[in-house]
């Protein structure tokens, strides 16, 4: 079973100086933080913001070529999470056939917003991402307990 999220916010991860993307589901029994990298943060970034770039950038020739093949971006799913990565599958659907195709969750994440589609994740992965961890996972632990009662406004913005 998933449970469907959408992307709270976007932060800096104070130690490592990496982008954080924020997933929360609506009730915010959950809250998924998901380290990725810079340039796949600025393209969700640039998404949430509605900036436009003046030539297209990676995501956007994939949903286009996407969107001229016929097919649409049904949804995402955040499928699992192994040795501290996550993975994903992009879920496309072409005249009524569903395909499956294996992606990174940044890389999802980026065409689910743009396609506006929606975001998921297993509830095996929430699982999984709340466990206590050893001593080199206390930080995304004491991330994650703050994220769980911090207010949407104190997140700030990304700055790309």
């Amino acid at each position: 079973m998933s449970v469907q999220m959408n992307i709270q916010g976007l932060m800096i991860d104070p130690v490592s100086q990496m982008p954080i993307i924020i997933l929360r589901d609506s009730t915010g029994d959950h809250v998924l933080p998901i380290w990725v990298g810079v340039f796949e943060a600025n393209a969700i970034a640039m998404q949430l913001e509605k900036i436009v770039s003046p030539r297209p950038m990676t995501h956007d020739l994939l949903r286009t070529s996407i969107q001229h093949l016929g097919a649409r971006i049904d949804r995402i799913v955040i499928t699992d999470l192994r040795d501290a990565t996550f993975f994903a599958t992009l879920h496309l659907e072409r005249n009524g056939e569903q395909i499956e195709v294996d992606a990174r969750p940044s890389d999802a994440m980026a065409l689910a917003l743009r396609g506006d589609a929606p975001i998921f994740v297993e509830e095996s992965v929430l699982e999984k991402s709340s466990k206590p961890g050893d001593a080199d996972s206390m930080e995304p632990d004491r991330l994650r307990r703050w994220l769980e009662t911090v207010d949407p406004s104190e997140l700030g913005q990304y700055e790309m």
